[in-house]
């Protein structure tokens, strides 16, 4: 199985790292057969605060029928995360996925590109919820109906309510891929359980 990891300008490393570790720790230690992929707009993300990571594959070059799940960790609206996020390959991106069934997990404000790209219509979902909700209040226009969980699951799309969810997201992405004791081992051996 193969996740396309979609890391945006100004990307969280907090809500990308659980991806990369969690899939590890279900690769090497639990034989899954899962792959991640880092796919950018460009060789080289910058994220957030000033780290660098290598895309595996450019968004122009992704195939769908490559992969089996697509996840994308939020990011800073300030340092241009929604300049990528909106661009119409990520929406096009999300809805291909979307129209395969394969399984889309999001983390905080990455539910928007999944709301703007129209996948979140009428779904129940849930995004940045502190500093007076300003953001769920944004992701409401995009006729989302809100949760009040950290984490909402609707039609095997995952969105989160802050970086401190990006291990479950990433948790819940891996019981879609393989199975609920899969990931309950995984869990346990990282002492999430």
């Amino acid at each position: 199985m193969k996740i396309l990891l979609l890391c945006l300008k100004a990307f969280e490393t907090m809500e990308f790292s659980p991806f990369i570790d969690i899939m590890g720790w279900a690769h090497d230690d639990f034989n899954c057969d899962i792959h991640v992929d880092i796919c950018g707009f460009n060789p080289k993300i910058l994220s957030t605060f000033g780290v660098t990571i290598t895309a595996d594959i450019l968004i122009d070059d992704v195939d769908v029928n490559n992969y089996d799940a697509l996840a994308i960790p939020g990011g800073f609206e300030e340092y241009g995360f929604y300049t990528e996020a909106y661009h119409d390959k990520t929406l096009n991106l999300i809805r291909s996925f979307y129209s395969q069934h394969k399984p889309i997990a999001s983390v905080c404000v990455a539910a928007f590109p999944l709301a703007k790209s129209g996948i979140l219509n009428k779904k129940k979902a849930t995004t940045y919820h502190l500093r007076g909700g300003y953001k769920r209040k944004e992701l409401e226009k995009f006729g989302v109906i809100l949760g009040d969980e950290w984490l909402a699951m609707d039609d095997n799309i995952i969105t989160s309510s802050c970086p401190r969810t990006a291990p479950d997201v990433a948790f819940r992405l891996l019981e879609l891929l393989t199975s609920t004791e899969k990931a309950a081992e995984v869990k346990k051996a990282m002492g999430y359980q």
